[in-house]
């Protein structure tokens, strides 16, 4: 998964909010297209917390048939153990590869809950978990080398952006075990989780404008960190405070430039709300830049 850009796909909802399972189709074929490093379908991007369990099968169905053994399909299920034990049923059945455990709803938990949560999980499906932490979920080193000592539990996604709680988890870590960047927009400290051992990352900007995002991998991987500063500095800055105008905007936001692309992706869905006008403005001009700057448009 360190070859390529994570996808977090869109969930492509009709104007009326229900599903679009041929638009989530067609931008599926298109994020694989530009060859990520796997799919992972239904998670925090994808809206999962707005899915019900058909809508849930539809959608993980619909990735794994598209991406048809090219890239690993990583599910997001999530909320307590037994609701997430359900989607975990739903994944399984429908082909997924692994699961992506997303922070339990509410509540915060000690450490033995964190890890409570995970061996109740695991024991009841057959498909790898990578725990994501993130919001209330935070393992300490103590916890992380309990939680890899659980079978099925190969990896952890990070949320919290703290390195020195970060390299703590990395050197405690067994061989072989899987760190990813997951912070909102992983580019901006991509370069310094790559210093304490986790080079992988999901990127939301692969969901609308993956000729930027897999130009900024590409910098990376060569280092041509003047290309990376540029992009940084021009696209990625910029469109980081954008984001963070309007809470909820890490995923309407990208799915507005989605759209501004003639994705067929749709709106978001309550509580979400889309981006004003003069915020889709302002999208409207820092994508155009942004495609510039890597020889694409819109």
């Amino acid at each position: 998964m360190a070859q390529g850009v994570l996808s977090f796909p869109l969930t492509s909802f009709h104007a009326d909010g229900s599903l679009d399972v041929a638009g989530f189709r067609a931008y599926v074929a298109g994020q694989l297209a530009a060859a990520p490093g796997a799919l992972f379908p239904a998670c925090g991007t994808g809206e999962f917390f707005s899915l019900d369990e058909d809508e849930y099968r539809q959608v993980v169905g619909v990735a794994v048939e598209e991406a048809g053994g090219q890239v690993p399909v990583v599910a997001g299920v999530g909320y307590g153990w037994a609701q997430a034990a359900r989607f975990a049923r739903i994944a399984e059945e429908a082909g997924a590869d692994a699961l992506l455990v997303l922070p339990h709803y509410l509540v915060a938990a000690p450490q033995d809950g964190l890890v409570a949560q995970l061996e109740h999980l695991a024991a009841r499906t057959s498909l790898p978990l990578i725990a994501y932490q993130r919001g209330q979920v935070a393992y300490t080193a103590h916890s992380l080398t309990r939680i890899a000592r659980i079978p099925g539990v190969i990896g952890l996604k990070d949320g919290h952006s703290d390195l020195d709680r970060l390299q703590r988890l990395t050197l405690a870590a067994p061989d072989g075990f899987l760190f990813f960047n997951g912070a909102a927009t992983a580019e901006i400290q991509a370069r310094a989780y790559a210093t304490v051992g986790v080079p992988a990352y999901s990127s939301a900007v692969h969901a609308f404008a993956p000729e930027i995002a897999d130009a900024f991998f590409a910098a990376l991987r060569d280092g041509e960190q003047g290309t990376a500063d540029k992009l940084l500095r021009d696209f990625y800055v910029p469109f980081v405070e954008l984001r963070d105008r309007v809470p909820g905007y890490a995923v309407s936001l990208v799915k507005a430039a989605a759209r501004l692309r003639g994705r067929p992706v749709g709106p978001v869905r309550a509580p979400l709300t889309d981006p004003s006008a003069a915020d889709l403005a302002d999208l409207q001009a820092l994508l155009g830049a942004g495609l510039d700057l890597v020889g694409a448009s819109l």
